[in-house]
């Protein structure tokens, strides 16, 4: 397992590790996830805390189809329309993420997705 830590000379983040440290495991790259189901339907039609469930879903789908699990994440990039949305993305993200050693994650307020109706977009890397 990668090793999480935050450095003492660095402010204590909330919800998120500033390293990610990984030595001799195998490193998985996680397209960016949106909210379509394993259909092809869009999940969720402008609610953030739906549409996050369903990529956090394929995540879990992903991190699985390569022999890992969602402990196994180390890194969360989120790209979403609204950063007023921010607390229910997280609260979403707290069912799916060990909170006692989180990914480390950046996320970014974007003006636009590949879809209108697509508000967040996650990808991720994985050491397996």
């Amino acid at each position: 397992m990668a090793k999480l830590h935050n450095p003492a000379t660095m402010h204590r983040p909330s919800g998120y590790s500033h390293v990610a440290e990984v030595t001799g495991k195998r490193i998985v790259f996680i397209a960016g996830q949106v909210a379509i189901n394993s259909d092809g339907n869009l999940v969720g039609r402008d609610d953030y805390a739906s549409q996050t469930r369903q990529v956090f879903e394929n995540l879990k789908a992903a991190v699985t189809a390569a022999g890992g699990n969602m402990k196994n994440l180390i890194k969360l990039n989120y790209y979403f329309l609204d950063v007023t949305h921010l607390p229910e993305i997280r609260s979403v993200r707290d069912e799916y993420i060990d909170m006692d050693a989180p990914p480390v994650s950046t996320a970014i307020e974007v003006r636009r997705l590949f879809r209108p109706d697509i508000l967040i977009e996650i990808d991720a890397v994985a050491e397996i």
